[in-house]
């Protein structure tokens, strides 16, 4: 009996993510930023976030261009993640693979932590990992 596309298509994903990917190089002075809210800043929800880049362009999940890589924004959240592995997809990590660099985002009241991590075309950080400085912002 052969497999079905389906049962391939699984395997594929176990793989994939079991195995990691290759470590997709940064550029040298990359740097990834918050233009706004500003560290330590009061703001009301929805909080309108906006992502800088320095030193590499953005691009869409998926799209092989050397110097490229698209926002990630962790929330309330520490880094660490295996090297070569995929940012998981969560309400504490949040994909912007369209090559988006700003958003609207519904937060409770009290104070949050954002950090911006850079991925490849893999939702895989670059090594080094190219990310900001992590801020504390408050909602009222």
């Amino acid at each position: 009996m052969e497999p079905s596309l389906k049962t391939l298509a699984a395997v594929s994903l176990i793989f994939w993510s079991v195995a990691g990917f290759a470590d997709t190089p940064a550029p040298e002075d990359a740097a990834v930023y918050f233009i706004s809210p500003e560290d330590g800043q009061t703001v009301n929800s929805p909080v309108t976030i906006r992502f800088g880049l320095y030193g590499m362009g953005v691009a869409p999940a998926g799209v092989d261009r050397t110097g490229t890589g698209h926002h990630h924004l962790l929330i309330d959240t520490d880094v660490p993640l295996p090297a070569g592995r995929a940012i998981p997809s969560d309400d504490r990590h949040r994909h912007f693979g369209g090559g988006q660099t700003e958003t609207r985002l519904e937060l409770a009241p009290g104070q949050h932590t954002l950090q911006l991590l850079i991925g490849d075309m893999h939702h895989v950080p670059h090594q080094p990992p190219v990310m900001s400085e992590k801020i504390t912002i408050t909602v009222e």
